[in-house]
């Protein structure tokens, strides 16, 4: 089931997005800020659905870039 959001819904939590090659395709950046509260977006050389099992540090890298930009 497609998520689906009603006109100025929002999702207010501060969000971080990685991108992997071999992953699903995934919408624009510019489209899913419409909805989601982005405050990390990288894109990864490598990679692909299972990241953490394939190149964990690069994964590990990625989440703790996201939770160092929260400014808490």
């Amino acid at each position: 089931m497609p998520l689906h959001f009603t006109e100025g819904q929002r999702v207010t939590v501060p969000t971080g997005v990685s991108l992997f090659p071999k992953e699903l395709p995934t919408p624009p950046r510019s489209w899913v800020e419409r909805v989601y509260n982005i405050t990390y977006w990288e894109k990864a050389n490598k990679g692909g659905h299972f990241a953490a099992m394939e190149n964990p540090k690069l994964f590990a890298d990625h989440l703790n870039h996201f939770f160092h930009s929260l400014s808490i």
